[in-house]
């Protein structure tokens, strides 16, 4: 037996051995740069608090990320919905259109909804020319932009553990309802919601945790106008060279990160929201 286990220990000890070097280490130095510099001390955690400039790309971060998941989940559920019960010829077109985003490149997306969403882009030109609107909507180079291409971006990553507890709802459950009379709609606030919210909690966390960390996107759709804390952090290591700041914001997002990811380990079971 204990040849076997060291059989293991030997297969398995290059994954923790990287994920030492490659993610702890490193971060070991980041966080000691959040209490050294520039001086000793817990300075740059006060800022972040106290700081307006900070306090407000944090509280846009927290509202812009909460407004995409809502986004995001409620498109995925009718997404994951369709995909699970619908007709077969309607689950494979849903299933390619889940799968194709996710073999392009999230700059070449930002780029295409920069194309779509601009002054003279194709929605406001179309629009313009049918006569519904008189000027340019501003539809880009401000929060509304990002909200747009992160929602598009992260609604994939919703629809898979929303489609798992979809395909764990007993079908039994749903014809009983329906043979004591629920209607359609009734069935599914009253069933389908409710067996499925393990799922939509999970989805919710996911796409929450994937979006405080978004960089690219915003920045491109934004133009600098919404600056969201990975983008902040970014100006501060490269443009004011405030690592101590940078640094702080950093811990701060990851502890953030893994209290979240703490909280849906203890409230779902994960082999039931990935299948």
């Amino acid at each position: 037996m204990s040849n076997a286990w060291g059989r293991y220990a030997i297969l398995l000890a290059p994954l923790p051995l990287l994920l030492l070097f490659v993610y702890v280490l490193p971060f070991l130095g980041v966080a000691k740069w959040s209490f050294t510099d520039p001086e000793p001390g817990l300075g740059q955690y006060v800022r972040v608090f106290t700081d307006e400039t900070v306090r407000a790309v944090v509280l846009r971060t927290v509202r812009v990320c909460a407004i995409v998941t809502l986004a995001s989940v409620t498109l995925a559920y009718a997404i994951a919905y369709n995909w699970v019960f619908g007709p077969p010829s309607r689950q494979r077109l849903i299933e390619y259109c889940v799968l194709i985003p996710f073999w392009i490149s999230v700059l070449i997306r930002a780029f295409g909804w920069l194309i779509l969403l601009r002054n003279n882009g194709i929605i406001n030109s179309a629009l313009m020319d049918i006569g519904i609107i008189s000027r340019p909507l501003p539809m880009v180079r401000n929060e509304f932009g990002s909200i747009v291409g992160m929602t598009h971006f992260l609604v994939p990553f919703a629809v898979f553990p929303l489609a798992s507890a979809m395909r764990q709802v007993d079908a039994r459950v749903l014809q009983a309802a329906s043979g004591l009379g629920a209607g359609r709609m009734r069935i599914f606030w009253t069933v389908t919601v409710p067996m499925t919210l393990p799922g939509i909690f999970g989805a919710a966390v996911i796409v929450y945790v994937f979006a405080l960390g978004f960089f690219i996107t915003p920045a491109i759709l934004s133009g600098g106008r919404s600056v969201m804390v990975a983008e902040f952090i970014y100006l501060q290591l490269f443009q004011t060279v405030n690592w101590g700041l940078a640094a702080a914001l950093s811990v701060m997002l990851l502890v953030v990160v893994v209290i979240l990811g703490f909280v849906l380990y203890k409230v779902v079971r994960l082999d039931k929201l990935f299948g």
